[in-house]
């Protein structure tokens, strides 16, 4: 399936109202909690994904996985540990808490791709750094005068993992070698099942909660994962970028709206923060590399003098 970009677009806008499900419906569970919440949703996501995937690429998909190499590997356990603890924190803190520090996940990928494989930060890059960071750091300020912190820093572990997760496949790319992203979610929702079993155990969900879990599976995480794959064929990486912040703004508002859950005026200050210094040095990056582009039009239109 080829897309046009406008309908790429609008289709990586819906991807987001999928995502920004998650909170919504965790709140509405009766009596399932914490680790039993990310089994029951990885499990269906692998259910999912096992007729998705190869309905999508066929049988190779399988093959793939079978011949895959560390970065694969490596880059499903980073999935595991997102799936797993996003939904372990969303049990633990609130929306916002969890999206707003979600979103720092693209500056934390450019400090670690800088650290461990050289990539050069541009300086624009560096302030949005400064100015997230500063954000998350009073966001996190007010948590702590309340105790309420342990949710915040599970939910870290997502863009760290993110971070992990975009190094490796960039360090595998200059290697000549791409990993394929729909093995390594299959990979992570696989793995998930596996670690959280042990800790969910004995499993209490009732039927209203397998439906929405079931619910989570399919259209919050196996259907916008293989919809955002599609996205990427066609949009730039900073778009894709900006478009994902969506996110943060759907999932509060629905969960403020779904659930009544108002989100404290230090997140919504602290997630103006993050979510601005992002469009703000998206943007940037944007307009240098097009201001770029149209410097070298000019010197390859310039005639020769001899």
């Amino acid at each position: 399936m080829k897309l046009s970009h406008r309908q790429a677009v609008w289709l990586m806008v819906l991807v987001t109202v999928m995502w920004a499900m998650a909170g919504v419906v965790t709140r509405h569970l009766e009596t399932t909690r914490s680790f039993e919440i990310t089994f029951w949703r990885s499990l269906f996501t692998v259910l999912a994904l096992l007729v998705i995937l190869p309905a999508w690429q066929g049988r190779t998909v399988f093959a793939g996985i079978r011949r895959g190499d560390a970065a694969l590997w490596v880059s499903g356990v980073c999935w595991c540990v997102m799936f797993i603890a996003f939904m372990v924190a969303l049990t633990m803190t609130s929306t916002g808490n969890v999206l707003v520090t979600m979103a720092a996940g693209p500056l934390f990928t450019a400090l670690a791709a800088r650290i461990f494989i050289g990539h050069r930060v541009a300086a624009h890059t560096w302030g949005a750094i400064a100015v997230a960071g500063a954000g998350i750091a009073w966001m996190y300020a007010h948590q702590f005068e309340r105790g309420q912190m342990t949710g915040t820093f599970v939910a870290l572990c997502v863009p760290l993992s993110q971070a992990c997760n975009w190094t490796v496949l960039q360090q595998a790319h200059a290697r000549g070698h791409d990993v394929d992203l729909a093995p390594a979610v299959l990979i992570g929702a696989v793995l998930a099942v596996l670690v959280t079993l042990p800790l969910a155990w004995p499993l209490r969900a009732n039927a209203h909660d397998l439906g929405l879990l079931a619910f989570l599976g399919l259209f919050q995480l196996a259907i916008p994962c293989v919809l955002a794959m599609l996205c990427a064929k066609v949009l730039k990486a900073p778009e894709v970028a900006l478009l994902a912040l969506l996110e943060v703004i759907f999932g509060i508002a629905f969960a403020w709206i779904g659930a009544g859950e108002q989100p404290a005026p230090s997140v919504l200050a602290g997630g103006t923060l993050v979510v601005g210094a992002l469009v703000v040095n998206e943007w940037l990056g944007r307009w240098q590399h097009r201001s770029a582009s149209r410097t070298e039009s000019r010197l390859a239109r310039r005639p020769l003098i001899e």
